[in-house]
């Protein structure tokens, strides 16, 4: 039985997350912390009646009472960094889809994980149809290489452009080699009307309106023609099999990997 601490656990994403965890075989929901809504209990917030999981606002003490396998965070940017390395510390391996983390900031969870010799997944999008969607993109870069990424959210996500948006860019760039798009002498009579700007001129263009969930179109185009693939998660409910995957999964790997595609094609 794997044993499930939930941080951000009274957002909409951890709500969901405690729903899949709570009707998972093989799975336990020990614990729940979020800055909102402490002592109350997870059964309340998800309507399943009282589950005597109550929600704590410390973390690390938490952590350090239950003895939990795995930690799923669901937070906000400014925290997730440091929520990694406290369950590290502590053991647990992390299960992490807060997005805005840094190179910098993995490559030193990378170290952690060593020297804890736990596994951590990190992953920009848990949507299966997700990473189809860049798993397609990268091939299609090979024949059409003029690509650029509008990504679609809600008005309350924080940080943009999406990780599923930087990830995306990532693999194109890196299959696409040295290529370069774009006009030199283009000019932006408003700065940023042309999006911001990733390796090699891929422009990545972030919408916030409320009605969204999270979707993306990586658009390519050609002579005389253009090529869209896109992806929409409809409900927050498409990102459950890929969490309920990377818990499973998280407790046989001792390193960090980034991106569920790294284990949903291994």
């Amino acid at each position: 039985m794997i044993k499930v601490v939930v941080a951000g656990a009274a957002g909409r994403m951890g709500q969901e997350v405690l729903r899949a965890v709570h009707k998972s075989e093989g799975m336990e929901l020990v614990g729940a912390v979020d800055k909102f809504q402490e002592g109350v209990d997870v059964g309340t917030l998800i309507g399943t009646g009282e589950l005597k999981v109550l929600i704590t606002t410390n973390l690390e003490e938490t952590l350090v009472t239950l003895k939990p396998d795995v930690l799923v965070d669901f937070t906000t940017p400014e925290i997730v960094f440091n929520d990694v390395k406290i369950a590290l510390k502590c053991g647990v391996r992390p299960v992490v889809g807060t997005t805005g983390m840094g190179s910098a900031e993995l490559a030193e969870i990378k170290e952690l994980c060593v020297k804890a010799g736990v596994g951590c997944i990190v992953a920009p999008n848990f949507a299966i149809g997700a990473l189809l969607m860049i798993k397609f993109a990268a091939e299609a870069v090979k024949y059409m290489p003029h690509v650029e990424i509008i990504e679609l959210h809600h008005d309350k996500k924080l940080d943009a452009p999406s990780g599923t948006a930087i990830k995306t860019a990532e693999l194109i760039s890196q299959v696409r080699g040295d290529f370069q798009q774009g006009l030199a002498a283009e000019i932006e009579k408003i700065p940023g009307a042309r999006g911001g700007e990733f390796d090699g001129g891929i422009r990545i263009h972030s919408i916030r309106l409320p009605g969204y969930v999270a979707h993306q179109e990586v658009i390519f185009g050609g002579v005389g023609q253009t090529l869209t693939i896109r992806h929409d998660s409809i409900s927050r409910e498409s990102f459950m099999p890929g969490v309920v995957l990377a818990v499973q999964k998280v407790m046989h790997i001792n390193s960090l990997v980034y991106g569920l595609e790294n284990i949903l094609f291994e």
